[in-house]
């Protein structure tokens, strides 16, 4: 048998929960220090328990668990600040980012700086802020995974990205300046890329050819498998008019097509 490892009121959001066996839930949570780990929850979804109700997204806690091989058992949940508000678009904009965790980070890998990225993009998702705070938590996930994007210098020469030229961003390599755009490739003004590097996303345009950059890159690391999230806000899209941010005048957010 393993050692038993005790972890102690660690910082942690829940990414998903799922019912398991009679009474009990499995959570996936991610922490500074642990990474993403899967708790079960014992006796959770029985009628006296208060776990079902602390255990949400949107509530930022501090947990304890107990841990011998995969799965941990959750042993205490406290919370360690309020419940953030939010209506139904951003609990979907919150689930997009558990989502793409979930799809991209094995258990037990920790990413404090990924951590302090998705709670630095909690906050921002109020108000008009939202596609660029998705855009930048995509850039810095690619980032913790080994797979960040070259934004500032072109590929081919070294040289330092100009704002005012145009650019086939070719994935897993970089930009490559070009006279005007042709074919199928994925194109930006220099601008947009240096804009998306220094986390200044301003301009239908810029967000535009980031959340294409964005949405071709992350589709290289989750195959075939679409996200749940993002067919959820096509459909939502369909039916009802979106909450647009000044930057954005058309029918799409980063969620719908850059998710």
């Amino acid at each position: 048998m393993g050692a038993v490892e005790r972890v102690s009121l660690e910082p942690a959001w829940v990414l998903h929960r799922y019912p398991y066996r009679d009474s009990s839930l499995l959570v996936e949570v991610f922490s500074p220090a642990y990474g993403r780990v899967g708790l079960v929850a014992r006796g959770a979804r029985s009628p006296k328990s208060r776990r079902y109700g602390e255990l949400q997204l949107l509530r930022p806690l501090l947990l304890s668990w107990t841990l011998r091989g995969d799965l941990g058992t959750l042993t205490g949940a406290e919370a360690r600040a309020l419940p953030v508000s939010g209506d139904g678009r951003k609990v979907l904009c919150v689930s997009y980012l558990n989502e793409l965790l979930l799809r991209l980070l094995t258990r037990h890998d920790p990413h404090p700086a990924l951590f302090f990225a998705y709670e630095r993009a909690i906050e921002d998702l109020d108000g008009a802020a939202e596609e660029q705070a998705l855009r930048y938590f995509e850039k810095h996930l690619l980032q913790e995974l080994g797979y960040g994007l070259l934004l500032d210098r072109e590929f081919d020469s070294g040289a330092a990205v100009d704002a005012s030229a145009v650019y086939e961003y070719r994935l897993e390599q970089g930009p490559v300046r070009c006279r005007q755009p042709g074919g199928e490739g994925i194109y930006l003004q220099g601008a947009s890329l240096l804009a998306l590097a220094d986390e200044c996303l301003d301009g239908r345009r810029a967000c535009r050819e980031a959340r294409r950059l964005m949405r071709a890159a992350l589709s290289l690391y989750l195959g075939a498998r679409p996200l749940k999230t993002r067919t959820v806000l096509k459909q939502l899209a369909s039916m009802t008019p979106l909450r647009r941010s000044p930057a954005d005048t058309t029918n799409e957010t980063g969620m719908e097509t850059g998710g």
